[in-house]
């Protein structure tokens, strides 16, 4: 049977310098919305992509993108509850620990820069919102749960599956008018970002509890506790 956590060690480089350019592309467009008194920074391009995405609309799409609007929310916090969980029990508390430290810390940058730079949604939104529109947090949750499993999981298949997973969800915000373009695109940034630069401390600790694991599966060790000991009397 073949391996479903399997993750792989990289140089820090590997991981900081990514971490930092999309963080650095989350952080700017930020200060120019901040700066810019709430107001779309990059209004062309934006209005732009929401008129090309409004030719698109049509009730069968209608439906679709409801059902993603309830996965990048809800649905996400019970996958990433059950993530935890499941690493719990398959005896992996420090894998739990990386998933859930990476969606709260994800999840808190968020809701902090949407206070601060208080920029204000697309007009007519098709499903509730609440506050600021920068970034997405339904593009940032689901970012940071598809990349923790591709750093726990270490499959380059996951890794393109999770490429078109975040392109979805930046995808459907736009299609319901509830972020404008640059708003999708700092969600998948600091999503990505704060996985990656947390990983750096626990790459080698997750990597070792893993292999530890592998190498005495929980079946295993109670078979042998239910086996007699040798040269005894059954």
């Amino acid at each position: 049977m073949p391996r479903i956590l399997e993750p792989r060690h990289r140089p820090s480089s590997l991981l900081v310098a990514p971490a930092a350019l999309l963080l650095t592309a989350f952080l700017v467009p930020g200060l120019l919305i901040l700066a810019g008194q709430g107001e779309p920074a990059f209004n062309g391009v934006d209005t732009q992509w929401q008129a090309l995405i409004f030719t698109l609309h049509s009730p069968f799409w209608d439906q679709v993108n409801a059902f993603l609007n309830w996965l990048g929310y809800v649905g996400v916090l019970i996958l990433e509850v059950l993530l935890v969980a499941v690493l719990l029990l398959w005896r992996r508390p420090k894998m739990a620990l990386f998933s859930a430290l990476a969606a709260l810390i994800a999840l808190g940058v968020t809701q902090l820069a949407k206070a601060v730079v208080g920029r204000d949604r697309p007009e007519g939104a098709k499903v509730l919102t609440d506050t600021g529109s920068y970034p997405s947090g339904h593009v940032s949750a689901t970012a940071v749960f598809l990349m923790t499993l591709v750093l726990l999981t270490g499959k380059l298949w996951f890794k393109l599956l999770a490429i078109a997973g975040i392109l979805v969800m930046m995808a459907s915000r736009t299609y319901l008018s509830a972020h404008w373009l640059s708003d999708v695109l700092g969600g998948a940034c600091v999503g990505v970002g704060v996985t990656l630069l947390l990983w750096v401390p626990f790459m080698k600790i997750c990597i070792q509890e893993n292999l530890s694991a592998v190498t005495s599966p929980m079946w295993q060790a109670r078979a042998s506790r239910r086996q007699p000991a040798e040269g005894q009397p059954e």
